[in-house]
C-alpha cells in the first residue's frame, strides 16, 4: 500500500509519553486530519532536532507519513516539526486551563475526526492564555469553549426548550442541565440550575455565525447580568465528565488539589 505524506500540518501537542528509551507518542490535535497520534523517533536524545519544539500548548507545523488506510486510527511516524511562534507557554492558572482543555479533547474527539472549526477556536483560547489577554478571568473563557465543544461533537442539547418535552423555556423558571436527561424544570433538590432567561440568552450566543459564536457566548458567560457562572460550571463539569467517564478528569483532580491546600 501506497505511503501518504502530510506535510505542514497545522498542530498542537495534547499529550506525549515514552515509546523507549529514546522516542515518543504523541497525541495532536490537527486543523485538517483531527486527532492523530504519531511515534516521534529519538525525540528524547540530547541531539534531537525534535526536542525543543514537542511542548504543548504551543502552535505547529508538523509533517509525518500516513501508512494504512486512513480512518484506521493507526500510529504514524512524525518526520518534521516546526514552532510557528506568536505567544509564550502559558504559566500559573493558565497553564493548568490549558492542560485541562488538552484532556478534554483527548477524553472527547476519535483519533482520525476532522473539526476545523473547533481547531481553531482551541487555538484563539490558547493564544488568550498564552498572553494574559484573559487577565482574571479565565473561567468565562473556560465556560466558552466546554459550550462550543460540546456543540461542536453532539453532545449540547439545545437549551432553549425542555429536552423531553421541547416545551419552551420560561424566562423566570429555573431548569438544571443533567448529563442523562438534558435540560428540564429544576426541583428543590437540583443543586445547580439557571433561568429560562439565561439558558435562551446562551442558546442565542451558540446560534451565532461561525467564529463569532464565541466571543457571543463569552459575552453571555462574562456579562454582569450573568450571576450564575457558578451554577454553570457544576452543570456543565458533571456533563463533560460522564460523556469522558471514569476515572476523574486528572487535571481536575489537580485543581482541586491545590485549592485545598
Amino acid at each position: 500500500m501506497a505511503t501518504r505524506r502530510i506535510a505542514d500540518e497545522p498542530a498542537f501537542i495534547l499529550h506525549s509519553y515514552d515509546w523507549s528509551e529514546s522516542s515518543l507518542i504523541l497525541e495532536c490535535f490537527t486543523r485538517h486530519h483531527g486527532r492523530v497520534a504519531l511515534v516521534a523517533k529519538g525525540a528524547k536524545k540530547p541531539t534531537s532536532n525534535f526536542r525543543p519544539v514537542l511542548l504543548p500548548l504551543q502552535p505547529l507545523r508538523l509533517g509525518w507519513t500516513w501508512g494504512g488506510e486512513v480512518g484506521q486510527g493507526e500510529i504514524h511516524a512524525l518526520k518534521g516539526a516546526e514552532w510557528v511562534g506568536g505567544h509564550v507557554m502559558p504559566v500559573g492558572d493558565a497553564l493548568l486551563s490549558g492542560l485541562y482543555l488538552n484532556e478534554l479533547l483527548m477524553r472527547l474527539l476519535a483519533r482520525e475526526d476532522t473539526h476545523a472549526p473547533l481547531f481553531d477556536l482551541y487555538a484563539g483560547v490558547v493564544r488568550v492564555l498564552g498572553s494574559g489577554e484573559h487577565g482574571e478571568a479565565l473561567e468565562p473563557v473556560l465556560r466558552a469553549f466546554e459550550l462550543l465543544l460540546l456543540r461542536e461533537i453532539g453532545l449540547l442539547p439545545a437549551l432553549d426548550t425542555e429536552t423531553a418535552t421541547l416545551a419552551p423555556l420560561a424566562d423566570a423558571s429555573r431548569y438544571t442541565l443533567l448529563a442523562e436527561g438534558g435540560l428540564r424544570a429544576a426541583t428543590p433538590d437540583d443543586r445547580a440550575a439557571l433561568s429560562g432567561a439565561q439558558w435562551q440568552a446562551l442558546q442565542r450566543s451558540l446560534d451565532e455565525d461561525g467564529a463569532a459564536s464565541y466571543g457571543a457566548v463569552l459575552r453571555v458567560v462574562a456579562g454582569r447580568g450573568f450571576a450564575a457562572a457558578a451554577e454553570l460550571k457544576a452543570q456543565l463539569r458533571a456533563l463533560l465528565q460522564y460523556h469522558c467517564g471514569s476515572p476523574l478528569l486528572r487535571t481536575r483532580q489537580l485543581m482541586m488539589d491545590l485549592q485545598s491546600l
